[in-house]
């Protein structure tokens, strides 16, 4: 798989979470596919900063969510504004 489809793909995850994100006032954004395409860096915002389960939220659901679309990928983090 190309880094554009993963990159695709990874979107296509983001767009399944960011409902749910959004419905708590919060929200996601990509910001680079690293590492030969196995780290993911995302920035969570809103409602999301400094939410005590963002932790929990990001590993859970968008790790997860992010994996089922793009199984390459290892690791997912959140980088703080």
């Amino acid at each position: 798989m190309s880094s554009e489809e993963i990159k695709n793909n990874v979107m296509k995850a983001l767009d399944e979470i960011r409902p749910f994100l959004q419905s708590d006032g919060g929200d996601i954004s990509l910001l680079a596919i690293e590492d030969n395409d196995t780290l993911v860096k995302v920035q969570l915002k809103g409602a999301c900063v400094g939410c005590s389960v963002n932790q929990m939220t990001l590993k859970s659901g968008v790790e997860m969510t992010i994996k089922k679309y793009a199984p390459q990928i290892e690791q997912v983090v959140n980088i703080e504004a």
